[in-house]
């Protein structure tokens, strides 16, 4: 497998695990970008641009990276706070008065970040076109009822976190997210991300698709779901399947009008380099300069505010405000990660006290949720490299 791009003297784990992700775990294009402290020491591609296509990859292809959006709109409400413009311990409803109806005035603003807020489902799902609009998004979340009080529980809020996240920054600042990110992440950072494609990019990216894992007859490779997590995607009653159907039917990813949308929880594009530098520019500074995060909301980020079985996701997974934290359900680097997958593929995450920033997109979706195999993979060949190489 021929895969291109370069890495720093002690990083050549990496490359070996990137070629192996082709060769063994069926990756078929896909782009990994590691930073330490600010400097790049990873950047690397190969395979093909669209998952079904033979057109190379180029090192400014970009994919879209699904969850791993969750990470980048978590920063604007933090970098909202660390401004002045937002407190997280108030209620949600002094933003967004209307989201004080059906049991809801008491939900904080942490609450979303840390997925507490008890309305991960829609009663009446919203269609692509109808998800697309933030006025009917913003309306269909506060007009719901909680499934658990706010603030008690915690469950992954797979969809509607588009529609909590956008809302609250567009009351906040007359901006939509997806502007807001592009003019204050994007732009100063210089990461090749986008919430809300522009058509000027869209020749950048490709054509995504869920693809099966390899064949494996030793067993060696695939793991099997728990049964309760099974049993939970099965049944189109449990929160699991309702939370993930908030959106019915299931949008093309690939069409050009969804593309263009600015879905905070699931339809961010990015190049490996700009997730991977994003999370740079959050945890130390970028290129000897840049930095988004003070040291303070860094510690806020990463701070446990939700453990333990996730009603939702039916494992147990870890929060901090925004961040899925080092845990079973997401392995990142070490216990002082935090950082955002996206389902079946794309990671990114920052590990401050190592000074690593990682960033890892495909163009093949797999069923997991959380801990891809080949990002894992990429993972271990990172904390290998850390470990043999003086920072």
């Amino acid at each position: 497998m021929d895969v291109n791009g370069a890495v720093a003297g002690g990083f050549e784990p990496v490359r070996d695990a990137f070629v192996r992700n082709f060769e063994v775990l069926g990756d078929r294009g896909a782009a990994v970008a590691v930073y330490r402290d600010g400097r790049k020491v990873v950047d690397l591609w190969g395979g093909t641009k669209d998952v079904d296509g033979t057109e190379p990859w180029e090192q400014g292809t970009a994919q879209i990276v699904r969850s791993a959006t969750k990470g980048v709109a978590a920063a604007v409400l933090l970098l909202l706070r660390q401004r002045g413009d937002l407190d997280l311990d108030a209620p949600v409803g002094e933003y967004w008065p209307e989201f004080k109806a059906a049991g809801k005035e008491r939900t904080r603003v942490w609450h979303v970040l840390a997925h507490r807020a008890g309305v991960p489902v829609l009663d009446r799902p919203l269609t692509p076109a109808q998800a697309a609009d933030p006025d009917l998004g913003a309306e269909a979340v506060a007009a719901q009822a909680p499934v658990w009080e706010p603030g008690t529980d915690h469950g992954y809020h797979a969809q509607t976190y588009s529609w909590l996240t956008g809302e609250l920054v567009r009351r906040i600042t007359g901006r939509t997210v997806g502007e807001w990110i592009a003019d204050e992440i994007a732009g100063p950072v210089g990461a090749d991300l986008w919430l809300g494609l522009p058509r000027s990019e869209a020749a950048r990216v490709g054509r995504v698709a869920q693809v099966d894992p390899p064949a494996d007859p030793a067993g060696t490779l695939r793991t099997r779901p728990k049964k309760a997590v099974a049993d939970a995607y099965a049944d189109p009653a449990s929160l699991t399947r309702r939370a993930f159907a908030a959106i019915t039917p299931l949008p093309d990813e690939n069409d050009p009008g969804y593309r263009a949308a600015a879905l905070p929880a699931s339809n961010g594009i990015a190049t490996a380099d700009g997730l991977a530098r994003f999370y740079a520019s959050l945890s130390g500074e970028l290129d000897g300069g840049t930095r988004l995060f003070t040291p303070e909301t860094v510690e806020l980020a990463r701070t446990e505010r939700s453990a333990g079985p996730d009603r939702v996701l039916v494992v147990g997974t870890r929060f901090g405000l925004g961040y899925m934290l080092h845990g079973a359900a997401s392995p990142l680097l070490s216990p002082t990660s935090f950082g955002h997958p996206g389902r079946g593929g794309a990671l990114g995450f920052a590990d401050p006290d190592s000074g690593i920033a990682f960033g890892y997109v495909t163009n093949g979706f797999r069923k997991s949720v959380t801990a891809d195999p080949r990002a894992q993979a990429l993972v271990r060949a990172v904390r290998s490299a850390v470990s043999a190489v003086p920072a």
